[in-house]
């Protein structure tokens, strides 16, 4: 099963997506720049392997809700990312404010 909800941050809307598997759920919370996503976000392929895409995206381990994922400190972020200002320690919501 997945979900989509619109999720208000500082006056502006992201859309957060939940989506049931078997044993796990993946969550994130996009915007029109980037994402944060659960553990299952491999940044190290993003930043290595996928470099020339430019991904503005970061990873929260943990999070079991949409909620949990935007309070929880970001595990690690891309690259562009940091050209952002955001940070490894950041908490997730703060990170998806600067990608609005």
């Amino acid at each position: 099963m997945m979900q989509l909800k619109p999720i208000a941050i500082g006056g502006r809307t992201a859309l957060g997506i939940e989506v049931k598997l078997p044993k796990t759920t993946l969550l994130a919370v996009a915007t029109d720049k980037g994402y944060i996503m659960c553990g299952a976000l491999d940044i190290a392929l993003l930043n290595e392997k996928l470099a020339d895409r430019r991904i503005i995206a970061g990873r929260a381990v943990g999070v079991r809700t949409l909620e949990e994922l935007l309070a929880a400190p970001l595990e690690s972020v891309t690259k562009e990312a940091e050209a952002l200002g955001i940070h490894a320690g950041m908490p997730g919501a703060e990170a998806v404010e600067r990608m609005l």
